[in-house]
């Protein structure tokens, strides 16, 4: 077999009406150099099937079906541990790779990057419409040196959320911490960011993913996952300063009465939420009265309060957060083609 330079790791559990039409972007445009590895967490759907339907048209995939689900942070590990390739792709099992994507990444593999980052664009969870016409806004391709660690931290951290945009090379995944990571939903970030990266990094500014908006396995999850397990991991990293970490997200965003207000416009934050999460957590009785009061509050005013300001705004970051209102059950309209909630930053 000749020598393999990319494997494209995926780890899966029951996307059985998605992972087709991801696996057909990758086989599409895949060359001899690539292989790919789908880690299945004990699929109870057809995803076998759909992927084993895949093994016969191209004889590079290899499928791996576990006993039970062991959670994502431990699939994508146990994937890239079984990859082959020089460099791993860490792709989501549901979006597609856009046109060219592979051939882009391959030709970057030749400058020797410990770690490249690809660019996204956002679309609906049919892929028929454009929402977001980058996740980074970068007019050109951006090299971070070896001693641009903070700058790369604040830059790219947030855009780390989705990790289909990593890859990384087997070698420096492989000789860094992750079981430490399992459980946080983001392993990658834990791998990328506990030390400072031993070789540049690259970020290539045209986007070679599109993501299927509103498609996340997690969404029960939401809140806990952006008030506690991204900011608990982000203030982890002990090699940056408190004031890079800001321009990633607060220590306790989960403290700010107006962060609340605004998951209670998503739909995220109910009084359930509230006695499981923040409950224990405040101390004075005003505190605890004020978050219980806005689990409380109608959802459709929230939304529509915080529509009305982000349409006002001029904020050049205020797509992102207009697409997660319009995606609220709370909202007065939905866009035509969307699932539930978001799973990106």
């Amino acid at each position: 077999m000749t020598s393999l330079t990319l494997s494209v790791c995926i780890a899966t559990h029951n996307r059985g009406a998605f992972i087709g039409e991801t696996l057909e972007s990758i086989v599409s445009q895949a060359t001899e150099q690539v292989e790919i590895v789908v880690l299945d967490g004990a699929s109870t759907d057809n995803t076998s099937d759909i992927i084993r339907s895949w093994q016969g048209r191209f004889p590079r995939l290899r499928y791996i079906r576990q006993d039970s689900n062991m959670g994502v942070d431990h699939d994508f590990a146990e994937a890239v541990r079984l990859a082959e390739g020089e460099y791993c792709w860490l792709f989501s099992d549901d979006d597609v790779l856009k046109p060219g994507a592979i051939s882009a990444v391959l030709e970057a593999i030749n400058g020797g990057y410990g770690l490249i980052v690809a660019n996204a664009e956002v679309r609906n969870a049919d892929l028929s419409k454009l929402l977001q016409r980058t996740r980074v806004s970068f007019d050109a391709d951006k090299v971070y040196k070896v001693t641009d660690g903070p700058q790369f931290f604040s830059d790219i951290a947030s855009h780390l959320t989705f990790i289909g945009c990593v890859i990384i090379k087997r070698q420096l995944w492989s000789g860094r911490e992750k079981e430490k990571y399992f459980g946080s939903y983001f392993v990658h970030a834990g791998v990328i960011f506990q030390n400072p990266l031993p070789e540049d990094a690259l970020v290539i500014a045209k986007p070679l993913i599109a993501i299927r908006y509103g498609n996340a396995v997690w969404l029960a999850k939401y809140f806990e996952i952006w008030m506690f397990k991204w900011p608990d991991l982000v203030w982890s990293f002990t090699g940056y300063p408190d004031s890079v970490k800001l321009q990633v997200c607060p220590r306790e965003p989960w403290r700010d009465l107006k962060n609340l207000l605004l998951h209670r416009a998503k739909g995220t934050y109910t009084l359930d939420g509230y006695v499981q999460w923040l409950e224990p957590r405040l101390g004075s009785w005003w505190t605890r009265a004020a978050s219980k009061a806005i689990a409380c509050f109608p959802g459709r005013i929230a939304n529509l309060l915080f529509m009305f300001r982000l349409f006002v705004s001029r904020k050049p970051d205020r797509r992102q957060a207009l697409l997660d209102l319009i995606n609220s059950p709370f909202c007065f309209w939905r866009i035509r083609g969307q699932g539930p909630r978001p799973h990106v930053a």
